[in-house]
Formats: C-alpha cells, structure tokens, sequence
C-alpha cells in the first residue's frame, strides 16, 4: 500500500512539474513575437521633415504584449500617435503605450493610430525600405519593414 501510495505522489508531482509552465497565466513566450505586416510611410509634399507611418501589428501569441516605443535609424524620432475627432474637431495625442491582446492585432492608418516619423536622417524616395523597432514593456524588439510611398 505504501508503494501504491508513493508512486501514485511521484506521478502527481511529474504532473505538475510538467504542466505548471503551460498554466503560467500572462508569462510571454520567448519564441513568439508580433509581426508587422504590410508596413509603409507616405512622403509630405515639399520635402517637411515629417512622414507618416502605418502597418498592421498581429499578436497570434498565446500572451499580451505591449509596445512601449518604436525607433528607427532612418528618423531621429518615431512616435505612436491616435487621430481622432473630438467635438468635431479632429485633435492628434501621442500614445505612450499600445496593448496588443493575445491573438489580437493594432492597424496603424491613415485618420486613426499612426506613426509620427521625424526628421529623417537622410532624403527619403519612393521605393525606399525603413525598418522600424517597435519596442515591447518586455524590452524584446518587433521589427518591421516599410517601403516609403509618394503621397
């Protein structure tokens, strides 16, 4: 009875050990990330020193995620930005922080949440590729390709 007993305690710890981490609720999974799909950056008529960017951000992961920040070399300062219509008037705020729901998605577009791209830290074409980091609460990094459009 006794070994009855512990074999039966030794299987219910296996048990748990093996399906403790799959239970971990809101724990990121290393090996999976958002993808940026479909990046691009409209170019302002007469050469301004702003652009504006936009893609669709997927989040198929089991797991929330947060982006925090978005960088890239080819502008001195990328922002997440929302436009939106206030007492008829369309008003612009920076967003500090974009939660991504677990197999959820964010669409960056025109008239809605975009990216303030500025300063570009050289000329910018038509037919141009950017990469952008989106920058997870996490600290892991989304990169996305854009190809720069005329406007």
């Amino acid at each position: 009875m006794k070994t009855f007993r512990r074999t039966l305690a030794a299987l219910a710890l296996v048990f748990v050990v093996v399906a403790m981490p799959a239970c971990a609720q809101g724990k990121p999974d290393a090996a999976c990330l958002p993808v940026v799909r479909d990046g691009w950056i409209r170019l302002v008529p007469g050469g301004m020193p702003m652009h504006a960017g936009f893609a669709r951000i997927e989040n198929a992961c089991k797991a929330p995620a947060t982006i925090k920040s978005a960088k890239s070399a080819a502008y001195a300062s990328v922002e997440m930005h929302e436009t939106r219509l206030v007492d008829g008037v369309s008003r612009m705020r920076a967003v500090p922080a974009l939660p991504l729901a677990a197999n959820g998605s964010a669409e960056f577009k025109p008239g809605g949440l975009h990216l303030m791209l500025m300063d570009p830290t050289s000329t910018l074409k038509a037919g141009d590729k950017v990469t952008i980091d989106f920058v997870l609460q996490d600290g892991r990094v989304v990169h996305g390709a854009f190809a720069v459009r005329n406007p």
